[in-house]
């Protein structure tokens, strides 16, 4: 597939490239925090999930989780990163109310994971190769909470102490498309490798998204960070918004700054939060009380030995094994959930109708229901036989469609629903045959039209289905009327 083109936005005063790189946010898949025991279930009561250590008190040392680095070494070895066999922990100085230590436990001069690459898939066959800088552990904050009284501000710390896999993307994003692509194919392989939910709506996965903007050819320019972004549908509209508010800066004779800003969904628009500091505002330095990370190859190599069939993957062999489309073979493998679906259904059967369903038909009744496919009220079974009853001719497509929607409302097997109400699909050719005389005849002057224009042989077909009820089988309709009216 073709490498997509850096697209241009033009300005009052000329072209400008966008320059996109984003740091995600997401949080381990694990029963217990990063550096103590204390459980992470959303939704818990406020601080009832805290342990001495998450609430930094006097002599509590922190105990690093082992499983939450066997997470971050798969997430890296399914992002095709490197894996670095020694890190540092280093504290993150800076204070917040709801950072009881008055730093953070993070990573910095030498992470779990080094560099990889992640390919995005586009529009039209389009592809951008965006690459991983590095996937650091750290520890979350806790959170503040402004709206619960007019004069002051609460402090809940069950997040204090959850680990975090901070992913870093390159600079090599250049639209809103793109960078909502990445979060999207990031939280494809989290859930794939189970290292993350990605529950963007619970804030297990967020990003932090860095714009700039600059001349076609010139050096980069200077970046604001959009924190903390949740969904899809906002990352492109921060995006946007960000975009056009550093060309107007500009072209007005205006200057960026360096700063962290936020987004506000109500008004679609970026506000000033903070200025952005450096690494030295932060006064990095190696954590006192943990020793640094060192892997042995038979740690990592045994990680590896687990990973699934990533998605990358399992698009290729969907193509190659199904025959599918590459779109539909990659909107199938997007989603562990739907491509496990999709074997499913797809066991023993023409692949091609059953990804035409359940791209179209199924995939379309969950965002009507606004349901997940783990919730869907047609199974994978149900949905095999429905194709099964299109296979071997009792219904036809279009009737299939109905049985589909009555599936939807009442749960019943296809099998029961064609039975009880009669749709088996006519395939007795002298049925038809006596129906497609009958429309001939009642047409006299459409049998003389259509030896001029043959096109109209389409109104006898939708003619003759309107009169069987759509029963009658479509290719045998077909012959007989080209025989009929001599075509």
């Amino acid at each position: 597939m073709a490498e997509a083109e850096t697209k241009l936005i033009e300005g009052a005063t000329g072209s400008w490239e966008v320059i996109i790189g984003i740091e995600c946010h997401a949080q381990v898949a694990s029963n217990s925090k990063l550096f103590s025991g204390a459980a992470t279930e959303f939704g818990a009561e406020p601080n009832s999930q805290v342990s001495l250590v998450d609430a930094a008190m006097p002599g509590m040392l922190p105990v690093l989780n082992e499983y939450c680095v066997e997470q971050a070494v798969r997430t890296g070895l399914g992002l095709g990163s490197a894996i670095n066999k020694r890190s540092v922990f280093a504290r993150k100085n800076y204070f917040y109310p709801d950072l009881p230590q008055g730093y953070q436990i993070s990573q910095f001069e030498l992470p779990i994971v080094g560099e990889g690459e992640v390919i995005l898939d586009l529009a039209e066959g389009i592809q951008r190769t965006v690459g991983i800088e590095r996937l650091h552990l750290e520890q979350d904050a806790g959170k503040s909470i402004h709206d619960q009284d007019p004069s002051l501000s609460f402090v809940d710390l069950n997040r204090s102490g959850v680990a975090l896999m901070e992913i870093v993307s390159k600079p090599d994003m250049r639209s809103a498309e793109e960078a909502q692509a990445f979060l999207k194919k990031l939280r494809t392989i989290v859930r794939y490798l189970g290292t993350c939910d990605g529950n963007m709506e619970q804030g297990s996965m967020r990003g932090d998204i860095n714009v700039s903007v600059r001349r076609p050819g010139e050096p980069l320019g200077t970046r604001a960070e959009i924190k903390n972004v949740n969904s899809f549908r906002f990352v492109g509209q921060a995006v946007d918004y960000e975009v056009g508010r550093q060309i107007d800066l500009i072209e007005d004779g205006g200057e960026v700054v360096q700063e962290t800003r936020l987004f506000d969904p109500r008004s679609g628009e970026t506000r000033s939060m903070r200025s952005k500091e450096e690494a030295h505002d932060y006064r990095y330095f190696p954590d006192p009380d943990l020793l640094p990370l060192v892997l042995t190859d038979e740690f990592i190599e045994g990680i590896r030995a687990t990973l699934p069939e990533m998605p990358d993957q399992k698009k290729a062999r969907f193509v190659e094994q199904f025959g599918l489309k590459p779109y539909d073979a990659g909107v199938l493998a997007g989603d562990k959930a739907s491509s496990d679906f999709f074997e499913k259904v797809a066991e023993g059967r023409e692949a091609r109708l059953v990804a035409n369903w359940v791209t179209g038909e199924f995939f379309g009744s969950l965002n009507k229901l606004g349901v997940e496919i783990e919730d869907s009220p047609i199974s994978a079974d149900d949905l095999g036989e429905l194709i099964d009853l299109i296979s071997d001719d009792t219904i036809s497509g279009r009737i299939a469609k109905d049985v589909f929607e009555i599936m939807l409302e009442t749960g019943d097997a296809p099998g029961k629903i064609v039975e009880e109400k009669g749709l088996k699909q006519v395939t007795d050719t002298g049925a038809i045959e006596a129906i497609v005389d009958e429309v001939i005849a009642q047409n006299p002057d459409k049998v003389a039209e259509v030896k001029e224009k043959p096109k109209l042989a389409g109104w006898f077909v939708g003619q003759v289905m309107k009169a069987s009820q759509g029963k009658a089988n479509p290719a045998a309709v077909n012959k007989i009327l080209a025989e009929k009216l001599g075509l």
